[in-house]
């Protein structure tokens, strides 16, 4: 009696292979696949085999793009630490040639000064240092005073300073309006022999004189400070 077969069994020839079909004229190919292949397996495979090469695909992409924008930065980083470089040497170079005080002017101790080339009055000194954007000298401590003395020996000359007692007399004050605390005197000076009411320094020290005598002055002012310092 014949076997009855399956209707929805295929035969052999029907037996397909990623959409190649299996012949009985080749058993040694059907020896291998003695399994079934189920269906939706051969969609399965081509799909998994897509991913990984599109994910190639995208990979050499991002590195291309990687490297492409590697290369400028480098670039980019090396320009930079040549303009540093050169800020750097115009910063030195400018701290060298900085000058924290006017031509013409002496430093000391964060402080410039100019010793006049003419003589006046002492009312007129105080306005030719105002004119240029200083004061008569004020002088606040012991290394100041003998600053302008050695440039008062040099010169020999008698320079007034910014103190005076003519407001009221014996009240001796600075032109900032601050009290005499630490002073210079000659010996036996101030001794307001006919009406001296201002201060000269000389190279001995300081004494008063009339306001209207004429004398060579000496205005101070504060520095200004060099790029990077």
């Amino acid at each position: 009696m014949a076997e009855m077969r399956d209707p929805k069994e295929k035969s052999p020839e029907e037996v397909t292979f990623w959409g190649m079909k299996l012949a009985e004229k080749d058993p040694e190919l059907l020896q291998t696949h003695r399994y079934r292949i189920l269906p939706g397996c051969v969609n399965r495979i081509p799909q998994s085999l897509l991913l990984i090469l599109v994910s190639l695909i995208f990979f050499g992409l991002l590195v291309t793009i990687l490297v492409q924008v590697a290369i400028p930065q480098k670039q980019i980083h090396s320009e930079l630490e040549d303009i540093h470089q050169q800020l750097t040497w115009m910063n030195a170079t400018l701290t060298g040639l900085c000058r924290p005080c006017p031509w013409n002017w002496e430093f000391f101790q964060g402080t410039c000064y100019f010793f006049s080339q003419t003589q006046g009055i002492w009312k007129m000194s105080i306005a030719a240092c105002k004119e240029m954007g200083a004061q008569l000298v004020i002088i606040n401590n012991t290394e100041e005073q003998t600053f302008l003395r050695f440039w008062n020996v040099r010169r020999n000359n008698r320079i007034w300073i910014g103190l005076s007692d003519h407001h009221n007399e014996g009240s001796w004050r600075w032109v900032d309006d601050s009290p005499l605390q630490l002073s210079f005197w000659m010996e036996g000076e101030p001794n307001n022999h006919g009406d001296e009411d201002c201060v000269e320094l000389t190279n001995d020290g300081w004494n008063d004189n009339r306001c209207t005598a004429e004398n060579f002055w000496t205005c101070e002012k504060p520095s200004s400070p060099c790029p990077g310092v």
